[in-house]
């Protein structure tokens, strides 16, 4: 009996919880991103000494995915300002979130938004997508290097087709007005990207 366990429990554990063969890559269509597995961290120089982080917890963007062709695809995005997250300690000595969101010298409540221009694909699963980011109410070109993570055609769990991506930029802060603290906060801002998006959908009378 002991032994009869022992094989059932080793084939368990050896048994993918999916299958492993590649699955069918998702089509072309529209597609926005689901909110619980998607996420915009930034990062900023502290004194030279670590890198302050915080993320936004209001965030939504929209893709229209050329599957056939990358390059052709468009993206945008936008954030609320607002929805800054810093986790910092001491909330009874000050609002900190509500200072960065919404004070005249952080981004001032204003909302944060990226459409992309032109989008590059530079090597395998890699790319470029170039943009207009927009925060403070001024425009300014941005560039993400994108890690393009793959897609279903159908998600095991979700049934129905998702695609993933990473991506990451460095942008000068004063190039949109915000130098308050520069350079003992860092002038270059590091912007974090994780998305999974979904096809849109479809409204209904």
């Amino acid at each position: 009996m002991k032994c009869l366990y022992v094989l059932a429990l080793s084939a368990l554990l050896t048994t993918p919880a999916f299958p492993q063969s590649k699955p069918a890559p998702a089509p072309s269509g529209t597609y926005v991103s689901d909110p619980a597995h998607s996420s915009v961290i930034w990062k900023i120089g502290h004194f030279g000494l670590s890198n302050y982080t915080a993320r936004f917890t209001q965030m939504s963007a929209e893709l229209l995915w050329d599957a056939k062709n990358p390059a052709a695809s468009k993206v945008s995005a936008s954030i609320d300002p607002t929805s800054v997250r810093t986790d910092f300690p001491f909330p009874d000595v000050e609002d900190f979130d509500r200072k960065i969101g919404s004070d005249g010298n952080f981004l001032a409540a204003q909302p944060i938004s990226f459409v992309s221009t032109e989008v590059k694909v530079t090597d395998e699963n890699k790319g470029q997508v170039t943009g207009d980011l927009t925060f403070r109410g001024q425009t300014r070109r941005a560039t993400f290097d994108v890690t393009f993570n793959g897609s279903m055609a159908e998600h095991p769990m979700e049934k129905a087709p998702k695609l993933g991506f990473s991506a990451i930029a460095r942008i000068r802060r004063s190039e949109w007005g915000l130098t308050l603290y520069v350079p003992a906060v860092s002038d270059e801002v590091t912007i974090l990207i994780e998305t999974e998006l979904a096809p849109a959908k479809k409204a209904t009378n």
